[in-house]
C-alpha cells in the first residue's frame, strides 16, 4: 500500500517523530498478522477445552510477566514450556486441536501490566503479532505430527520428542527473527548491542519446549494429579535458570562498566574513548559478518584495552609534550599490564588477550603481552582494536595535541595498511565509517606538528 502525496494521511504520518514512523513500520503489520492468524486457525481448527485451556493461559501468561532481559532488548521466559504442554494435551486428545488453542494462548502473553500503566502501544501491538504467529507454527506442526488418541500410552512418547522438538524449533526460530527484525527497525545497529549467546539461548529455549511437550504426554499417561505438581516445579525450575542466565549476563556487564569508569576517573582525556573505540569495533566487525558473540567479545576487549594505563602514573598519562624513550616504555607497558590486573576476572580472559595485542602489528612488529608474538600476525579480533584505536586516538583531543582530522586519520590508516594494520580490517571499517554518514576529528587539521602547536599554544586559532 502506498500513501499519495495529496492524502491527508500521508501529510499526518510524514510529520511523526521518525521513531514513532519506526514503530509503525513494525507495529502494524505484525499486528496485523497476529489477527489474521487468531482468524485463520479458529476457521480450520478444532477449539480446546476452555476450562483446561484457560488454567494453562494463566500460567502462560504469569510467567510471560516475569520476563527476564537476556540481551539487549531480547525478554525471554520459559513460557515456551507452558504452551507446549498444553499444545501436545490438545493435539494428542481426539476432541481437540493445538493451532487455535496454541496461537490464542500465545498472543495474550503479549499484554503487560506495565503496558497499559505507561501508556504503550508499540510493544503489545508487536508482541501480539509476533507471539502469535510463533504459536500458530508451532501448533500446527504438532498437529500434523501427532495423533488424535481416546487412550494415551507410552508408545507415543518417540512422536511426542519428534513433534515437541520440530514445534519448539519453530516457535524459537519465528519468535527470534520477528523479534530481531523490529529491534533493529527501531533503535537502528546504534543503539543495540550485539546479542551473544544465541545457540546457548535458542538451543535453551527449544529443550524448555521439548521438556514441556513431554510433561503434556505425561499429563495424558500418568495419574493427572501427581504430574500437575509436577508440571509447575519444572515451569519453576526453567524460569530460575534464565534469571541467573541474565543476572550473570548483567553483573559481567556491571563489572566492566566500573573498569572503565576507573580508568576514566584517571585519565579526562580518556573519558569516552574507550566506548568509541568500542563502538567503532563492533561497527568494524559488523562489516565483516561477525556473530552475535563475536561481536560482543570483541566490544568488551575494546572497552578494557586500555585498562592497563592504571598501572601507568598519571602524570606521565596526562603530560603534555612528546615522551622520551623511557617514558614511552613505561606508557607501552600498559599493554601487558591488563593481564595482570585482570587476571583473576576468568570470564574476561578472551578479551583481555585481545586486548594485550591491541599493539601488535598485522606484520608481526608492535609490543604488547599474551596476545603478541613477535613475527606472527595477531588475532583478528586484536587487529579490529587497533584500528579502533588508532582512529580514535587521531581524531580526538589529547592532553599533548589537538585532534586530528577523520581525512588526515584514515590516509594514515591505509598509509600503514599491511604493516601495521590489517589491510582487510582498515576496508572495512572505512566502508562502515561511511555508511554511518558522521564525521570525527577536526575538520581542518590534517597536519600533526600543527596539531601538537595548537594544543601547546591555544591562542593560535584555525580559519576555515
Amino acid at each position: 500500500m502506498r500513501l499519495l502525496s495529496k492524502s491527508p494521511v500521508g501529510r499526518r504520518y510524514r510529520r511523526l517523530h521518525p521513531a514513532v514512523q519506526r514503530k509503525l513500520k513494525v507495529a502494524v503489520p505484525y499486528f496485523s498478522l497476529g489477527l489474521i492468524a487468531l482468524v485463520v486457525t479458529y476457521l480450520v481448527s478444532e477449539p480446546p477445552d476452555w476450562r483446561f485451556w484457560l488454567v494453562f493461559a494463566a500460567l502462560f501468561v504469569l510467567l510471560e510477566l516475569f520476563t527476564v532481559e537476556v540481551n539487549d532488548r531480547m525478554l525471554q521466559s520459559s513460557s515456551i514450556m507452558v504452551v507446549m504442554t498444553a499444545g501436545v494435551i490438545f493435539a494428542l486428545r481426539a476432541d481437540s486441536d493445538a493451532l487455535f488453542a496454541m496461537t490464542l494462548m500465545a498472543a495474550i502473553g503479549a499484554f503487560a501490566p506495565d503496558d497499559f500503566r505507561q501508556r504503550r502501544w508499540f510493544q503489545p501491538m508487536a508482541n501480539f503479532g509476533q507471539l502469535a504467529l510463533s504459536g500458530a507454527a508451532a501448533g500446527l506442526l504438532l498437529d500434523l505430527n501427532l495423533p488424535d488418541m481416546e487412550v494415551v500410552t507410552t508408545q507415543v512418547l518417540l512422536r511426542v520428542v519428534v513433534a515437541s522438538t520440530l514445534a519448539s524449533l519453530a516457535y524459537v526460530v519465528v519468535n527470534n527473527m520477528m523479534v530481531r527484525k523490529a529491534v533493529k527497525t527501531v533503535y537502528g545497529n546504534d543503539n543495540l548491542q550485539p546479542w551473544s549467546q544465541m545457540n546457548v539461548l535458542v538451543g535453551g529455549q527449544v529443550v524448555m519446549g521439548l521438556l514441556g511437550g513431554l510433561i503434556g504426554a505425561a499429563y495424558l499417561i500418568a495419574d493427572r494429579d501427581a504430574v500437575l505438581l509436577l508440571i509447575v516445579a519444572v515451569y519453576a525450575i526453567g524460569h530460575m535458570s534464565l534469571y541467573a542466565f541474565s543476572q550473570l549476563r548483567e553483573s559481567h556487564l556491571s563489572a566492566i562498566r566500573g573498569f572503565v569508569k576507573t580508568l576514566e576517573a584517571k585519565d579526562m582525556y580518556t573519558r569516552g574513548h574507550t566506548e568509541r573505540v568500542a563502538y567503532f569495533s563492533q561497527m568494524i566487525g559488523e562489516e565483516l559478518g561477525f556473530t552475535g558473540t563475536q561481536l560482543e567479545t570483541v566490544k568488551w576487549a575494546a572497552l578494557i584495552h586500555d585498562l592497563g594505563k592504571l598501572a601507568v602514573p598519571t602524570d606521565l598519562i596526562r603530560k603534555k609534550g612528546r615522551l622520551s624513550d623511557r617514558e614511552y616504555a613505561q606508557m607501552k607497558s600498559h599493554a601487558h599490564l591488563v593481564e595482570e590486573i585482570l587476571a583473576e576476572v576468568d570470564f574476561l580472559q578472551p578479551m583481555v588477550e585481545i586486548a594485550s595485542g591491541h599493539h601488535s602489528h598485522y606484520d608481526g612488529n608492535g609490543y604488547g603481552g599474551s596476545g603478541h608474538t613477535k613475527g606472527e600476525t595477531p588475532s583478528l579480533e586484536s587487529c579490529i582494536v587497533a584500528v579502533a584505536d588508532a582512529f580514535d586516538a587521531m581524531t580526538s583531543a589529547r592532553s599533548y595535541r589537538m585532534a586530528l582530522s577523520q581525512q588526515y586519520a584514515l590516509a594514515e590508516l591505509r598509509k600503514h595498511s599491511g604493516a601495521q594494520f590489517h589491510p582487510d580490517v582498515v576496508d572495512a571499517f572505512e566502508k562502515a565509517l561511511h555508511k554511518t554518514g558522521r564525521t570525527w576529528g577536526a575538520p581542518h587539521v590534517n597536519d600533526e606538528e600543527m596539531a601538537r602547536r595548537l594544543a601547546e599554544e591555544p591562542e593560535l586559532t584555525l580559519r576555515g
